[in-house]
C-alpha cells in the first residue's frame, strides 16, 4: 500500500471541480498537498497545504510548479487534473480548438511526467485523468476525445518505463462526471448527458487506486 498519511502530493489542476475534491481527500488522508491551478478561490477552498498559481500548459510555469513541490524532498503522490473539453461536429473545428485541446489534454502529463520523474520517491504514484472518451470517441466530440486518447496513450508508454523507477503510472478513465466541465465549454455547445457521476465518487475511486499498489489501471469500469 502506497501511506497516504505523511505523503508528499502534488496536484495539478486542484482548482477544477474532480482536483480540489482529489486534493481535499488527500490532506484529509494525512498527506501534504500542494495544489496548483488558475483559480485562486477554488484554490484556497481546496484546502491544500499550499498553493500556486499557474498556467500549466506554458513548460516554464510547470517546471516552476513542481521546483515548488519537491523543495521539502521528493513526492509520493502525482495527480494530473487538468483538462478542458469543446463540442461540435468536425467541419466546424477550428485551429486554435483544436491546439488548446492538445496543449491541455496531451501535452499537460507529458511535461508534468517529464519534469517529475526523477523527483518522485520510490513507491510513488502518478495519476492522470484521461476518461472514458479515451476507450471510445464519440461523435461531436471527435478532437476532444482524440486529445485524451493521446494523454492516455502516453500514459501507457510512460508507465513501462517509470516501472524501473519503482513509480507506479494510472490512467483513470471515469465516464461523465458532474464536475461542471462540460458547461465551460472552449468551443460548441455541450449535448444532452444523461445524469453523471457524482465528483465525489470519482474522487473517492482515484485515491483509493492511490493508496492500493494493486491497482495499475483505472478504466471507465472500476467507476
Amino acid at each position: 500500500m502506497t501511506v497516504l498519511s505523511g505523503a508528499r502530493a502534488l496536484v495539478l489542476g486542484a482548482s477544477g471541480g474532480l482536483g480540489a475534491r482529489i486534493t481535499s481527500q488527500l490532506v484529509a488522508a494525512g498527506a501534504t498537498v500542494v495544489g496548483v491551478g488558475r483559480d485562486a478561490d477554488r484554490l484556497s477552498a481546496s484546502g491544500a497545504s499550499s498553493t500556486l498559481l499557474a498556467d500549466l500548459r506554458d513548460p516554464v510555469a510547470m517546471a516552476a510548479a513542481i521546483e515548488q513541490a519537491v523543495a521539502g524532498g521528493p513526492l509520493d503522490v502525482v495527480v494530473n487534473a487538468v483538462g478542458v473539453v469543446a463540442f461540435g461536429p468536425v467541419a466546424e473545428l477550428d485551429a486554435d480548438t483544436v491546439e488548446e485541446l492538445f496543449l491541455t489534454n496531451a501535452f499537460v502529463p507529458m511535461f508534468a511526467a517529464t519534469t517529475v520523474v526523477g523527483r518522485m520517491a520510490p513507491g510513488g504514484v502518478f495519476c492522470t485523468i484521461s476518461g472514458v472518451i479515451a476507450e471510445q470517441n464519440l461523435p461531436g466530440m471527435a478532437a476532444y476525445g482524440a486529445s485524451k486518447a493521446a494523454g492516455r496513450s502516453f500514459s501507457e508508454g510512460f508507465g513501462r518505463e517509470a516501472r524501473r523507477a519503482k513509480i507506479r503510472v494510472l490512467d483513470a478513465r471515469p465516464g461523465h462526471t458532474e464536475t461542471g466541465l462540460a458547461d465551460r465549454a472552449i468551443a460548441g455547445t455541450a449535448p444532452n448527458f444523461p445524469a453523471g457521476l457524482s465528483a465525489d465518487h470519482v474522487a473517492d475511486v482515484i485515491v483509493a487506486a492511490l493508496a492500493d499498489d494493486s491497482v495499475k489501471d483505472l478504466p471507465s469500469t472500476a467507476f
